[in-house]
């Protein structure tokens, strides 16, 4: 089947590095972290640290209707980065809504926030405890459809939970919807909001994030020798992915994706597999890759396994190959955090730039990548995106630069 190939038109990035295309730029640019000790949750239950979105200005893009007031921090953060893509493409939302749309989204985590109030409503207060649209509300699938109702699109809506590849898989299937023409437009992208009681105790129970706040600013340290675990965050990303035909200039276009479970206990080992169906997807080879925006978490294990991955499908040109993880700077927002990294890089893309590495100070040996502490400036034609998931999945994308 032939496929039009396709382009990244418009990003809508909320983050802790920043809200909107410029200011995510700008931000993700600067070699400072936005991890901070985390208070919202009191003393009660012990330190906690995190990155976090200072602000949603969703009234400065929609009037407010019910289901966005009493929707999730996830699907608003996703409402908002629906708006901020459709703005950045330059397209009419009375135009939107006349053509074949399709809303795609990721995200890892139900509304955690509001299952827990619920629970401890219907402890106090036994079944009159009870509020009857929590099961509609909490869910990911509340996310697509309440962005399709906000921009009022008669879309095709498609909700992904594959862990923290969420929201790549979703920009992957959105690409793939629109070259074979199924629609004439996807929104799509990712969106996570876990900083609530539970899951952060259960994160900390299992060491995905530490046990204390000290340090904060330094305690995410991807591939650095002297790093311990991630650093949980929220944020969001959606895109505005058209034909090539489209009027509208293009960031870059969306040529492979591929995805793949880890199949034998080892950790990260399903990578190899879906960096290989992405590049075969992309009719390309590991030597036409120039940068790489790693998975790279800042967890000690995680990020050994990733880089031992690298370098078993790209062997010693991996030494050359700029790669970079963004999540010194904001931390890991789970389902959101590849579909940042996608902004990232498309950016980076245009820009012919890509970001540093923050907090990367001492090279660990088991991490043998071209890193940087430092934004720095390289020729990119192909870039890479990987993410990987605590339940053993991966995914991978590849962009290509648009000229």
């Amino acid at each position: 089947m032939n496929r039009r190939r396709v382009k990244i038109t418009g990003i809508g990035p909320v983050t802790p590095a920043g809200t909107g295309r410029e200011e995510f730029w700008n931000g993700i640019l600067e070699p400072i972290s936005r991890i901070r000790p985390f208070k919202k949750l009191g003393d009660e239950w012990g330190p906690f640290v995190a990155a976090w979105v200072d602000r949603l200005p969703l009234d400065e893009h929609f009037t407010p209707f019910p289901a966005l007031r009493t929707s999730a921090r996830h699907t608003q953060m996703a409402v908002l980065g629906a708006a901020l893509a459709v703005k950045d493409a330059g397209i009419e939302l009375e135009a939107l809504r006349s053509m074949r749309v399709a809303v795609f989204t990721g995200t890892s985590l139900m509304d955690f926030g509001a299952i827990t109030r619920e629970t401890e409503s219907v402890a106090k207060s036994g079944i009159r405890g009870v509020h009857t649209k929590l099961v509609f509300v909490s869910s990911v699938a509340h996310v697509a459809a309440t962005v399709s109702e906000a921009l009022k699109v008669a879309s095709r809506n498609m909700t992904f939970q594959s862990s923290c590849c969420s929201g790549l898989d979703a920009i992957g299937h959105a690409a793939a919807a629109v070259a074979k023409g199924e629609v004439d437009i996807a929104v799509c992208g990712g969106t996570e909001a876990p900083l609530f009681k539970h899951p952060m105790l259960e994160f900390r129970a299992v060491g995905m994030t530490p046990p204390t706040d000290q340090n904060a600013l330094t305690v995410s340290r991807p591939f650095d020798l002297w790093r311990t675990t991630g650093i949980v965050s929220e944020g969001a990303c959606m895109f505005i992915i058209e034909p090539e035909d489209s009027p509208r200039r293009g960031y870059c276009d969306v040529i492979g994706y591929g995805y793949s479970n880890d199949e034998r206990g080892e950790l990260c080992d399903g990578m190899c597999a879906a960096i290989r169906i992405a590049l075969s997807d992309a009719r390309i080879r590991t030597t036409d890759i120039d940068s790489i925006s790693a998975w790279g978490p800042g967890h000690r294990l995680i990020d050994a396994a990733e880089a031992r991955q690298l370098r078993i499908v790209f062997g010693d040109a991996l030494d050359y190959i700029p790669a970079y993880s963004i999540k010194g700077s904001i931390g890991n927002p789970l389902g959101a955090a590849a579909a940042i990294q996608v902004a990232a890089a498309a950016l980076g893309i245009r820009e012919q730039m890509i970001p540093p590495t923050v907090n990367w100070v001492y090279p660990d040996p088991d991490c043998r990548l071209r890193l940087s502490e430092l934004p720095i400036a390289i020729p990119q034609q192909f870039s890479m995106i990987n993410s990987h998931g605590v339940n053993g999945t991966n995914s991978v994308l590849v962009l290509e630069r648009n000229l």
